[in-house]
């Protein structure tokens, strides 16, 4: 599952992401954390950056999402009320 909160930077907006790595993953980005003198943010937006810069095909690809899209969703996902797993079984006899 991925969380996105909008962040105020000086220069742009920034999103908060809530990530999922195995503990030796995270391990080796806290050490060279420490080493680089950067956050793990920093060196996961670095990462992606340059996977996304060196991936041709990305970089010429339109969005999946148009923004009003995207604004459309995230409007549903925060102001409707979803279904628990529990009750969708029950109601559906699964």
């Amino acid at each position: 599952m991925i969380y996105l909160k909008n962040l105020i930077d000086k220069d742009n907006i920034m999103y908060s992401l809530n990530l999922n790595i195995d503990e030796a993953l995270y391990n080796q980005a806290r050490e060279i954390s420490l080493i680089e003198k950067k956050s793990i943010s920093q060196i996961i937006r670095e990462s992606l950056s340059h996977y996304i810069n060196s991936n041709k095909s990305l970089k010429n690809s339109s969005p999946i999402l148009e923004n009003d899209d995207e604004k459309e969703i995230l409007s549903i996902l925060e102001n409707d009320n979803f279904t628990s797993s529990d009750d969708f079984k029950k109601k559906f006899n699964l």
